[in-house]
């Protein structure tokens, strides 16, 4: 398997494409249904593994159809000054899957809905930056999440990862159950959770979001890095970290950086990965202004992004293979553009 391997999903809100060839036809996705809790085995190799996620409110999503072989690159670009390009059309994409030039099939932007998973670290290692966490997290709820569009869920993390909130539209259902957390405790698998909300993510279509919210120091998953990105990518997720460690530090020693030791900087380094994969990003906020800006931040990201559909040519004879992503735009090396490094083909 190659190395090249780090969650806000679609509803049915139309969108108009610029179409590239003609899509093919498309299958039912199947619904969300009911609220039982998710069965979790992280040596369990089959996906998606999720046991009903709570329904959207609104009926009319109940008509929702995707194709099973899209793979959605959602796609951000940045210019020299940091600002967002958003007038760029599908022939200024440069699409290559293994370093082979690849055919765009339409692209949209970034209104449709977001369907949204947030692990919130509530192990013992957080105590510190336990009042932090929850003020980042109801912000970020608050801030983001369009109550007439999007839905969110709510993981907490320690040594199990715990469906706290399921899907729902109402902040206020968010911020209950925030409120309402047992005091931190206990290790924490991190790993392990992101697999969970993958997975729980991946029984819904659209733009696949996860944030986390944590010092990213894993001290108790029973499952791989290797693993942890295989299931992100399988399932279309992209990843947004919001790192406390530097103000954990800032609380100890009076320094961002404090004393930094062997397992933190691996910490840092996996989150890295898990966002430079997926095409998301880490913030590392040290107050409150820093916090407001990191949000800020997501926020433009995820209402700026483009939505470019590939459907793979290979479905028949390379299922499950991993493909490497490389995207530029045409003509101007001066951009960044940040997106998803690969994708797994589809098995039908």
């Amino acid at each position: 398997m190659k190395s090249a391997l780090f969650i806000l999903l679609i509803s049915a809100m139309t969108v108009l494409p610029q179409s590239g060839r003609v899509k093919p036809a498309e299958s039912p996705t199947p619904k969300p249904k009911g609220s039982s809790p998710i069965v979790y085995s992280p040596t369990h190799s089959d996906r998606p593994r999720v046991a009903d996620p709570t329904p959207s409110p609104r009926s009319e999503d109940a008509e929702i159809t995707v194709d099973s072989t899209l793979v959605p690159i959602p796609v951000t670009v940045i210019d020299t000054n940091g600002r967002a390009v958003t007038n760029l059309k599908l022939k200024d994409f440069d699409l290559k899957i293994d370093g082979k030039s690849a055919e765009i099939g339409e692209v949209s932007r970034s209104e449709t809905p977001v369907r949204l998973a947030m692990l919130f670290d509530n192990s013992s290692s957080v105590v510190i930056a336990r009042e932090f966490e929850k003020d980042a997290a109801l912000k970020f709820f608050r801030r983001v999440i369009r109550p007439e569009k999007d839905l969110a869920a709510l993981f907490s993390v320690s040594t199990v990862t715990r469906l706290e909130q399921p899907f729902t539209a109402e902040i206020s259902s968010l911020t209950r159950a925030i409120e309402l957390f047992a005091e931190p405790t206990g290790a924490t698998a991190l790993l392990d959770g992101m697999i969970q909300a993958a997975d729980y993510l991946a029984a819904v279509p659209g733009r696949r979001v996860i944030v986390i919210v944590s010092d990213g120091d894993d001290t108790a998953s029973d499952s791989t890095l290797e693993q942890a990105l295989r299931a992100l990518q399988l399932s279309n997720v992209q990843v947004y970290v919001v790192k406390t460690t530097d103000f954990e530090n800032y609380k100890r020693t009076g320094s961002r950086r404090g004393n930094a030791n062997i397992r933190q900087l691996a910490a840092e380094r996996r989150m890295i990965e898990f966002a430079n994969q997926t095409g998301g990003m880490v913030h590392s906020p040290l107050d409150e202004r820093e916090l407001d800006e990191a949000f800020r931040q997501i926020i433009a990201a995820l209402s700026q992004q483009y939505i470019l559909s590939y459907y793979p040519d290979d479905i028949l004879t390379d299922r499950g293979q991993f493909r490497e992503i490389t995207l530029a735009v045409k003509g101007n090396a001066a951009l960044t553009v940040r997106t998803r490094k690969g994708y797994y083909v589809p098995k039908l």
